[in-house]
C-alpha cells in the first residue's frame, strides 16, 4: 500500500515556496504522494487560498519521484478543454507523476458553487461529471474528439501532446461512502477516493461494488484517508491501495505541517 498526504493550500500553507519546501521534504521522508484540495472559497474563517494546478507545477519542478495531483477538482466548475491542457502540461512537467482527482463538488455552507452561479443540484452535477469524463478522456487520448451532448459540445478537436505517463493520466473519482452511484462512476476510471469510510471492515463490500461496476482490482486504486498518526495497517490488510494522511483544513500552520510530513509515513505492521 502506498501512503500520501492530503491537505489544502490554505492560510499558513498559502505560499508557493512553502509548498515546494513541503513537497521536497515529503519526497525525502518517504511519502508516495502529495495531493492538494481544489477550492475557491472555504468556511471556518479560511481566507488565503492558492490554485492547486499552479502550486503543483511548482512542486513538480522541485521533485522527481513523488506522485502529485489535485484532490479533488469539481469538473463542473472548470472548462474541460482547459483542464485537459493543464493536466497534460502538469504531467509533462512532472515526467508522468500526475494523478487527476475529480468529483462533482459541493456548495457547502460557504456557497462555493452558488456564489458564482454554478449548478447546485447534485443529480445534475453528477450527470455533468459523467458526460464531462467522456469528453476529458477523449481530449487526453490525443485522438480526434467529436461530442454533442446535453452539457458539452466538442467539434472535431485533437489535443496534442499526450501525457508522459504510459497509459495516460490516472483519474481517481471521489465517492462518498456508501452512495453507490459515484462508486459505479469511479469504477470506470483508475481509482476511487472514498470519503467518509471509517471502518476497514467495509472495504470488502466496497471492493465488491467496484467489481460490479467493472473495475479490475488488479490495477484499480482504492483510496481512503485518515488523521495524522492513524495506523494504516488494517486498511492495507483490507485491500486499500492508497492511504492519505489528511491535514487541515483549519488553522494550518506551516511549521506544524512540516513536522508531520518530516516524520514520514506511518509504519505498516505485519
Amino acid at each position: 500500500m502506498r501512503q500520501g498526504l492530503f491537505f489544502p493550500a490554505f492560510d499558513g500553507l498559502a505560499n508557493p515556496r512553502r509548498l515546494v519546501e513541503l513537497a521536497v521534504l515529503a519526497e525525502s521522508a518517504g511519502w508516495d504522494g502529495i495531493f492538494l484540495w481544489d477550492h475557491l472559497l472555504y468556511d471556518g474563517g479560511v481566507t488565503n487560498i492558492l490554485d492547486p494546478y499552479v502550486a503543483l507545477t511548482a512542486m513538480a519542478t522541485a521533485t522527481t519521484t513523488i506522485q502529485l495531483g489535485p484532490m479533488v477538482t469539481p469538473l463542473i466548475r472548470r472548462r474541460i478543454q482547459v483542464v485537459a491542457r493543464q493536466a497534460v502540461t502538469l504531467d509533462l512537467v512532472s515526467n508522468g507523476r500526475l494523478i487527476l482527482g475529480l468529483g462533482i463538488g459541493d456548495d457547502g455552507d460557504v456557497r462555493e458553487l452558488s456564489r458564482f452561479g454554478e449548478v447546485t443540484d447534485a443529480k445534475e452535477r453528477g450527470a455533468m461529471l459523467s458526460e464531462g469524463l467522456a469528453v476529458l478522456t477523449g481530449l487526453l487520448s490525443g485522438a480526434p474528439v467529436r461530442h454533442a451532448g446535453e452539457h458539452y459540445t466538442i467539434d472535431d478537436v485533437t489535443f496534442l501532446p499526450r501525457a508522459a505517463r504510459p497509459g495516460g493520466i490516472p483519474i481517481w473519482l471521489a465517492a462518498r461512502w456508501p452512495n453507490p452511484r459515484p462508486l459505479r462512476r469511479a469504477a470506470t476510471q483508475a481509482g476511487a477516493f472514498v470519503i467518509s469510510m471509517n471502518e476497514p471492515g467495509e472495504v470488502a463490500t466496497l471492493r465488491g461494488l467496484l467489481v460490479e461496476g467493472g473495475a479490475d482490482l488488479e490495477t484499480f486504486d482504492v483510496v481512503v484517508s485518515g488523521a495524522p498518526g492513524d495506523d494504516p495497517t488494517p486498511w492495507a490488510q483490507a485491500g486499500v491501495t492508497w492511504f492519505l494522511t489528511w491535514i487541515g483544513p483549519y488553522n494550518l500552520r506551516f511549521e506544524e505541517v512540516r513536522a508531520i510530513i518530516g516524520e514520514g509515513p506511518p509504519t505498516l505492521h505485519t
